[in-house]
């Protein structure tokens, strides 16, 4: 699994579940905040995103996170893992 696959995931989910994103060029150096998420919409795209990639990450380590590509990153990690 690539990094590059894996924000593609992200990004589609972010697409999916945020309003008016359906033609938006997602930059992982943003956070979803900046895409408008809330709090409850940047849990679906995680949950979404985790189940698609099929990989489980600790809440607790996706705390720190401050951009889709730290959260690639993260995802990432536990790909390999």
């Amino acid at each position: 699994m690539t990094k590059e696959k894996i924000i593609e995931v992200i990004a589609e989910n972010i697409k999916e579940n945020l309003d008016d994103l359906e033609n938006e060029t997602i930059d992982p150096m943003k956070s979803m905040k900046d895409y408008g998420a809330n709090s409850l919409d940047m849990i679906e795209v995680v949950s979404c995103s985790m189940r698609e990639l099929n990989i489980k990450v600790p809440r607790a380590e996706l705390a720190d996170i401050e951009n889709i590509d730290q959260l690639a990153d993260k995802f990432l990690e536990h790909a390999e893992a």
